[in-house]
């Protein structure tokens, strides 16, 4: 009995040394997660959701920048004007001759009457003569001097043969450089003849353009050319005006003339200024 009394009094104070011990020390798994883990999770995940969209929407905005930056300096770059008139200028060329119409309006000058009248007015002369007008019109030239080699060049590249362009004449107009030039098949010089040749390249094309009257200038070219094959008067060409500026300065006859009439002038006011104190001053005197 002793023996066992004392054995139970052994194990008792482990069993009340084990319940504080277990208080103080509780199981984490049993209870719940702090709710600070939960709020910075919630805080996490929005913050890298709204840090996404501002550097895609940045990097859209820097890809259109870029895009609009090439855009204008393909558009307003100084390459672009050199290169549109030699395209303009070869184009023409290699084109080859109009076919429904008698006219390539590079330059784009031309209405849409006087583009109707020159294709009646040149059609009529194809089927009555037997002779084919041309007219070209270009902004500038830079391939050939002036615009009769430029003439010849085309005239050339169109009718490679003297058969194929003997009847035909070219008409070209350059509209920066404010001249023309005509040349054509010999078929076409003979029956034009070198005096309207010569007269219309330096009376009708120059003058009216460099009043920049290209419609008028491509027309009455054309009549006149028209009128030359068929045995017609020449109706002309328009020349060149003369602006004589008017001088503003007098000439000796009207300077004397002036000096004359200011001289008379000076002398009568002097004649009244000593001639009426002096009466005024008699008729004082003598009332006294």
């Amino acid at each position: 009995m002793d023996t066992l009394i004392s054995t139970s009094a052994y194990r008792l104070p482990k069993a009340s040394l084990a319940l504080p011990s277990s208080q103080r020390r509780p199981n984490p798994l049993n209870l719940p997660k702090p709710p600070c883990c939960t709020l910075r999770a919630c805080h996490i995940r929005p913050e890298k959701q709204s840090l996404s969209p501002p550097k895609t929407w940045i990097s859209h905005l820097h890809q259109g920048i870029a895009a609009v930056t090439i855009s204008m300096a393909l558009n307003f770059g100084p390459v672009l004007p050199a290169g549109s008139a030699l395209a303009s200028e070869f184009d023409v060329l290699n084109g080859g001759p109009p076919k429904e119409s008698y006219v390539v309006d590079d330059a784009g000058v031309l209405s849409r009457v006087t583009r109707s009248d020159l294709k009646q007015l040149l059609s009529d002369l194809e089927s009555r003569k037997g002779y084919r007008i041309n007219f070209v019109t270009v902004r500038k030239l830079t391939s050939k001097g002036d615009a009769f080699e430029y003439a010849d060049q085309v005239l050339e590249k169109w009718y490679p043969s003297v058969e194929e362009g003997s009847n035909i004449g070219l008409v070209v107009l350059v509209t920066s450089q404010k001249e023309g030039a005509i040349t054509g098949g010999p078929e076409f010089v003979k029956a034009v003849g070198d005096t309207v040749l010569d007269a219309t390249v330096s009376e009708n094309l120059p003058v009216l353009a460099t009043e920049e009257k290209y419609n008028e200038a491509v027309y009455s070219t054309a009549k006149r050319l028209v009128a030359a094959i068929d045995g017609l008067p020449d109706p002309g060409g328009p020349k060149f005006k003369e602006n004589k500026r008017e001088s503003n300065f007098k000439t000796k006859e009207e300077t004397e003339e002036k000096r004359g009439q200011f001289t008379l002038v000076v002398g009568g006011l002097l004649v009244i200024a000593f001639v009426v104190p002096m009466a005024q001053y008699y008729a004082y005197v003598s009332k006294k």
